[in-house]
């Protein structure tokens, strides 16, 4: 990856462990970016990998990739011009039928996306958003559930790349639409709370096209010599704003033409 590296190796992989256990205990951390202001997204990237492999190595699946900071105010809050991304591994998905205990997460958001589900590989560096809409065999309605690590969601750009992008699980609704049945660019959203419309959107608010999303991690995982394959599913940022998730919440996310999907919180 491009950039020249400012933590050492060590303690790249001191902060990866203490991310680690900060998830695992549901113990939050100071942010990495207030203790080391010198720490770059070269750094946080490889931090994040390090977790992600030591995860796959006790058996945990990649099936996909989240990509954050898809929205011109969020990038403007954080200061930087692209997106960044996670990883979506099968052990974090969660489903509408079962309810998702939040306790076991430190402050749990939701956001509404369009999902991805790719029919056949993705290029790698020239990728552009015509190969993402022929390799995508199908549209989703999504929830993504969001976490950080973080204390009070205090987090920088680096905080939340080192951190698998605040990701912390994800479910998908029944429906799946052909990409030539719906105009990804149209797609109206509406998020309800227990019955109350907490958030709307519109798919645009992606890049101002989710494609856009998709072709642009296409390209980045490639330096890191990654490649979208066929079944992984890609979550490319969230048409609204992110909601507080409470025990007993109860989230349905309708889209326009595109159906809809529920996660519930115990």
């Amino acid at each position: 990856m491009e950039g020249n590296s400012v933590l050492t190796d060590a303690l790249r992989s001191e902060l990866a462990e203490e991310l680690a256990l900060a998830e695992r205990d549901r113990i939050p951390l100071d942010p990495l970016v207030a203790r080391y202001p010198d720490i770059d997204v070269v750094d946080a990237y490889e931090i994040q990998l390090l977790n992600i492999r030591r995860r796959t190595a006790a058996g945990a699946r990649i099936i996909g990739h989240k990509v954050g900071l898809s929205s011109a105010a969020m990038q403007q809050m954080m200061g930087v011009d692209e997106p960044d991304y996670g990883h979506l591994l099968a052990e974090m998905e969660v489903f509408e039928d079962v309810p998702v205990d939040t306790s076991q997460f430190l402050y749990p958001r939701v956001e509404v996306e369009v999902g991805f589900v790719l029919g056949a590989d993705l290029p790698g560096e020239d990728c552009t958003e015509e190969d993402v809409l022929n390799a995508t065999v199908a549209y989703a309605p999504s929830i993504e559930l969001i976490d950080t690590r973080i204390k009070d969601w205090k987090i920088g750009l680096c905080d939340t790349i080192a951190d698998n992008a605040s990701s912390a699980g994800w479910v998908l609704g029944k429906e799946r639409v052909a990409p030539n049945e719906l105009d990804i660019k149209k797609i109206d959203a509406v998020l309800t709370r227990n019955g109350e419309v907490v958030a709307q959107g519109r798919s645009d608010a992606v890049l101002g096209d989710p494609t856009i999303g998709v072709a642009w991690l296409a390209r980045k995982v490639a330096s890191f010599g990654v490649r979208l394959k066929k079944g992984d599913i890609v979550l490319p940022g969230s048409c609204t704003r992110a909601i507080d998730a409470r025990p007993g919440d109860d989230f349905i996310a309708e889209f326009a033409g595109l159906g809809s999907v529920r996660l519930r919180f115990s």
